[in-house]
């Protein structure tokens, strides 16, 4: 089956799925590194339930943009609003806090750790008891220990990845990484998820896995999901929505459809078909 085909089944199959209100507002945003401007005065929002995508050339500013989102830069000019409330100076600690999980462009996984351990890190932020408790391992710590192991197996099953729970990340081949890196942001349980080309390098085996995967994740979860994919049949099957960038400036926003028909994107980015 052909990668789209088998997008588009999904898609159907996952239609009864309602897209809700706005849960993260960006409003005029800008972004400077000294004197180079990375974003500027770009707005769009983000709809609960939704899969958003942000394409655009390299360099067009999208990683730049999902650094905003998480508190990794912080914009010089602009607002954001996430769940109703402005945000401001958010540090990634304090995203991932409140909700915001994301997986990135060079895998940052432990390689001499194993895939359950690597997993079990993004239910770091969900441990609620002490310190000496965790190094003792008794009582709150114990509990907890099996609660959040329990969750971190779930996700195990519904990635596929029950084969390599013990072994060591380093090992394993790049498609199969890209994996458990998805399998740790979900593991903490996130109202948002940004995936920054949770498809680069792959053959096209593993991309239809990873394109099944993350609309899985959008109908089965309700998880609500912003990415940044280079592949075009894959972000015009999978997306609700669009935003397109071209160096550092929004010059598209809507359904795919209406990004495809676009004559900025087309001349900037798509290109014309012959």
């Amino acid at each position: 089956m052909m990668m789209n085909d088998m997008a588009q089944e999904a898609v159907a199959a996952g239609g009864g799925r309602k897209i809700g209100e706005v849960i993260l507002d960006l409003q005029n945003i800008s972004l400077r590194f000294g004197g180079v401007k990375a974003l500027t005065d770009i707005s769009f929002d983000v709809r609960k339930h939704e899969i958003r995508a942000i394409i655009g050339p390299n360099g067009a500013g999208k990683s730049s943009m999902l650094n905003v989102i998480n508190g990794v830069y912080h914009p010089q000019e602009g607002r954001i609003v996430f769940h109703g409330e402005e945000r401001k100076e958010m540090e990634p600690y304090m995203a991932a806090s409140q909700g915001i999980a994301r997986t990135f462009q060079n895998i940052a996984l432990f390689k001499g750790m194993s895939v359950l351990d690597n997993i079990m890190t993004g239910r770091h932020m969900k441990m609620n008891a002490g310190l000496l408790s965790h190094m003792l391992y008794f009582g709150r710590a114990q509990k907890e220990e099996i609660e959040h192991r329990k969750k971190v197996e779930e996700v195990i099953d519904f990635l596929e990845i029950q084969s390599i729970r013990k072994t060591p990340v380093g090992r394993l081949p790049y498609g199969l990484q890209k994996r458990v890196e998805l399998a740790r942001a979900l593991a903490a349980d996130p109202d948002l998820l940004l995936l920054d080309e949770p498809m680069a390098g792959m053959n096209v085996e593993e991309k239809q896995d990873m394109c099944r995967f993350i609309l899985d994740v959008n109908d089965q979860f309700g998880t609500t999901i912003v990415l940044i994919e280079h592949d075009m049949g894959v972000v015009m099957d999978i997306s609700d929505r669009v935003v397109v960038l071209d160096y550092g400036k929004k010059i598209g926003d809507g359904t795919p459809d209406e990004v495809k028909s676009n004559p900025e994107v087309i001349a900037a980015y798509l290109g014309t078909s012959h």
